[in-house]
Formats: C-alpha cells, sequence, structure tokens
C-alpha cells in the first residue's frame, strides 16, 4: 500500500483490531476516547505514518504508534506488525472487565439469592413444622 492513500483512524484502529466492528471505532473517536498525538480526533481524521494514539477500550487502555497503514481487517499476526504497542505494562495487566451479566441486570446461575423451588426444598430438608 502506497504511503499517499488516505486512511480514516476508525478504519485503521479497526483493521489492526483494536476495535471489533468500524461503528465501535467511530463511536469511540466520538466519545473523546481515542487521541493522537495528545488531542481528541475524530473518525474521519486521516492517520499518517509516526502518529501516536491512545486509545481506551473497554478491556484495556492502548498507547500505540502507527508504523505502516492499513486499509483492510486482516489476521491478528499480520496486524501487528503495522503498529508498534507502548503500552505501559501496568496498563496491559489491568484487571480485565467484569463479566457482561452484571450489566444486564440478570443474576448468574446458582449465585445469588435461592428461588423458591430452592426454599421449599430446604424447608422440607429441615423438616419445619407449622405452629398452631
Amino acid at each position: 500500500m502506497s504511503t499517499t492513500e488516505k486512511i480514516r483512524v476508525d478504519k485503521y484502529l479497526w483493521a489492526i483490531r483494536v476495535f471489533k466492528t468500524r461503528s465501535q471505532a467511530a463511536d469511540a473517536c466520538d466519545g473523546g476516547k481515542v487521541k493522537m498525538n495528545g488531542n481528541n480526533v475524530k473518525a474521519a481524521k486521516p492517520v499518517s505514518l509516526g502518529d501516536n494514539f491512545e486509545v481506551r477500550t473497554e478491556g484495556r487502555k492502548w498507547i500505540i504508534q502507527v508504523t505502516g497503514l492499513l486499509s483492510n481487517r486482516v489476521a491478528y499476526s499480520e496486524a501487528i506488525k503495522y503498529y508498534a504497542d507502548n503500552t505501559p505494562e501496568e496498563d496491559k495487566s489491568a484487571p480485565k472487565a467484569i463479566a457482561a451479566v452484571f450489566h444486564t441486570g440478570k443474576r448468574q446461575s446458582k449465585i445469588g439469592r435461592p428461588t423458591k423451588k430452592d426454599r421449599r426444598n430446604i424447608e422440607g430438608f429441615l423438616g419445619e413444622v407449622e405452629e398452631d
């Protein structure tokens, strides 16, 4: 690919596999989660060699430097050749995101309050007697 071709920030971040979809990359740019050379950037801004990005995703924080331009999504083993990951070790080993069920309001199976059926089984096991 020639270096004169222009690639949008959202397309580049999607192609190097920082985001799963291009729309997620565009939303992150619009939401202020992507900074290029220290400044907030819009999704349509062209990327050039040597640009530095600070990207905050749900899973982790990335600090990357553009070493090559990539417009199409490729395998991870190929994609890592197009950027240098300058993220400090403490940000790489940050706690992973918690399970999605905690955000939906649903409880995980077998954790938390007993169900009605569980309660009946417990009462039957304990042999509780009703008082008259």
